[in-house]
């Protein structure tokens, strides 16, 4: 006999694509809540079809109101309710915090059941450094803030990766490479799928690629840490003599560093003499 699920919110990682990746716990504790809290209705209902549920489904997404939430809250105080994203682990650039920070403060349980990400998947398939690595979620959409958040992230010395459309891989490859020049780059998609593809390359490589071959599906782009790639001296110097064009000896070496992980010192003496 299965023992009944206790109230509170239940966090339920779902497939990003493959449906045999949903785990046994996942679907025992969809088909144990009183309700699913769900990005899309279509889309959970075709999920928990696959499966053989008939739970309840409520709308909650970025737009979902605070009547929504309490509503969902007062479910969750007597009873079991489950949260999941269209696909993947919610909360992970999907809804969810506001609900489960409104659940800890009020005493009410929450409880993960663990399962796929995309950005897990694409990190082990991308052959990038995986020890130390920074999940940024979507980049902008404005191209200016877009170049800002990879400025400030530029010095991290970590794996940076980002989710992204189809529609805006071109606009953050082209970012990318003038901002974080020099940096091997690996472009993940349809993860799970019949057509998974995990494309690595510079920027310039990726964007010549997918001009010729318009990508398609959810997108996992990973930027290498500084450093990774062996830059030769000449690279090198071609970057410092670009950036002395607009700075200043120190801020050209500086900034020639933060890119390519070179040695400052090293650069900074041959600003003096290029100056």
């Amino acid at each position: 006999m299965v023992k009944p699920l206790d109230p509170g919110i239940y966090i339920v990682a779902t497939p990003i694509g493959n449906l045999g990746d949903v785990s046994a716990r996942a679907v025992a504790v969809l088909g144990g809540v009183a309700a699913v809290a769900c990005e899309d209705t279509r889309v959970t209902g075709k999920l928990l079809h696959h499966l053989g549920l008939k739970q309840k489904l409520i709308r909650y997404d970025d737009h979902a109101s605070e009547a929504t939430r309490d509503h969902l809250l007062g479910i969750a105080a007597t009873a079991p309710l489950a949260l999941v994203s269209d696909a993947g682990t919610p909360l992970i650039s999907d809804p969810g915090y506001q609900l489960v920070v409104a659940a800890r403060a009020l005493g009410i349980p929450v409880t993960s059941i663990p399962g796929p990400s995309a950005a897990i998947v694409a990190l082990t398939l991308a052959g990038l450094p995986s020890d130390r690595f920074l999940f940024a979620g979507f980049l902008p959409s404005k191209d200016k803030a877009r170049r800002e958040v990879l400025a400030e992230l530029a010095s991290i010395k970590a794996t940076l990766v980002f989710y992204e459309t189809a529609p805006r891989l071109a606009a953050s490859l082209t970012a990318i490479g003038e901002e974080l020049p020099l940096r091997t780059v690996a472009v993940a998609r349809e993860l799970t799928k019949k057509f998974e593809e995990c494309r690595s390359g510079s920027p310039a490589d990726l964007i010549a690629h997918y001009a010729a071959h318009p990508p398609k599906g959810e997108i996992v782009l990973l930027v290498a840490p500084p450093g990774e790639i062996v830059v030769s001296e000449a690279d090198g110097e071609a970057l410092l003599k670009t950036a002395l064009l607009s700075l200043k000896p120190s801020q050209a070496a500086a900034e020639v560093a933060r890119q390519t992980g070179l040695d400052r010192k090293a650069l900074y003496a041959r600003a003096l003499e290029l100056k």
